[in-house]
């Protein structure tokens, strides 16, 4: 099955006129997974007003396939036979999909063409929500909803610009062999193999970075050595990542979201808030003035605590970020026409 036995967007646009004049405009929002719904719904209620409403859906009811092909291929098939917004996607049904290295590879795959040149297409311009999640700005408010200790110990900001920095020339690779259909010889599996990180103190960070720049210096010299001749198309495809956005300093917004989130972000966030509890309750231990009160500070305090990927995806620090207000500009300018 797919959305051609569903809805289209003129199929939407005809049910919200038997609706009544007065009656507000449904726009069904396609996503990958039910992953996804929350995200996009919060995203999406910024431009729900008297006039419009967003529906978050999953492009399929007859299976649970997920996933961006899933929820494109059938309308790239009509997007092909038929005038754009003539049937599946248009002003009254959207998509909105992570964009992967989609966005990265500017056209050159017929996934990647579809969604940058499809005006009714909305993806994320980070590699996908789990990033927006990660945004190192919102890290500290983060562990203060996971911990309730507003003591910032940690610099997450400098963490992540470090991390970057480290990574980007080995992640300049994995994009331009992706771009050359060569990606084979290095998959973003291998490059996630190399830039994961393990660190069980805070006083071990600095380490960590330390051997994962060794680890990164080995790879490339790996890559230069078997894949020779790519200096100048390896200086051609930094200008160009640079151009879409991708700094030195923001390079973990475009690594795969998964990887980022379970083998960087939260260690990294678990470590500190470790700490951050320790302080909290050496601090109730410090201040409790017999045995009974500090017991129930204690158990009060760990009842009170909350789990930090949990924390990490409900935070909305990345609103903040410039691809986030890209992404809403795009939006904009489908509910605006």
């Amino acid at each position: 099955m797919n959305l051609k036995g569903y809805i289209s967007s003129d199929y939407v646009g005809a049910a919200n006129v038997l609706r009544g004049k007065k009656a507000r405009r449904r726009i069904v929002a396609y996503v990958e997974s039910y992953d996804d719904v929350l995200f996009w719904r919060m995203v999406l209620s910024e431009f729900e007003d008297e006039t419009r409403y967003f529906e978050v859906m999953l492009p399929s009811k007859g299976n649970l396939k997920k996933g961006k092909r899933q929820a494109l291929l059938s309308l790239m098939t009509q997007n092909d036979e038929q005038q754009p917004g003539s049937a599946g996607l248009g002003d009254n049904m959207i998509a909105c999909v992570d964009a992967d290295y989609d966005y990265l590879l500017q056209g050159g795959t017929t996934l990647s063409r579809f969604i940058l040149n499809n005006p009714y297409v909305v993806h994320t311009y980070v590699y996908a929500i789990e990033n927006y999640q990660c945004y190192a700005q919102g890290l500290h408010n983060v562990c203060v909803m996971s911990t309730l200790n507003d003591h910032a110990v940690f610099d997450f900001v400098d963490f992540l610009s470090q991390y970057s920095r480290i990574v980007f020339p080995l992640f300049v690779w994995s994009v331009m062999l992706y771009r050359d259909g060569e990606y084979s010889k290095f998959t973003i599996t291998d490059f996630n193999n190399v830039v994961g990180i393990k660190h069980g103190r805070m006083q071990d960070i600095p380490e960590t970075l330390t051997k994962l720049r060794h680890k990164v210096h080995v790879k490339l010299s790996m890559l230069q050595r078997d894949i020779p001749g790519k200096k100048e198309e390896y200086l051609k495809t930094k200008d160009s990542l640079l151009q879409l956005g991708v700094t030195q300093e923001t390079t973990y917004l475009y690594v795969q979201g998964h990887h980022l989130f379970n083998n960087v972000v939260v260690p990294t966030m678990q470590t500190v808030c470790d700490e951050l509890r320790r302080e909290r309750e050496r601090e109730i231990r410090r201040k409790a003035c017999h045995v009974v009160q500090m017991q129930n500070e204690l158990s009060a305090y760990t009842h009170s605590q909350s789990d930090v990927p949990l924390m990490l995806k409900k935070s909305q620090g990345y609103t903040r970020s410039a691809p986030y207000r890209r992404m809403i500009a795009d939006i904009e300018r489908i509910v605006t026409k």
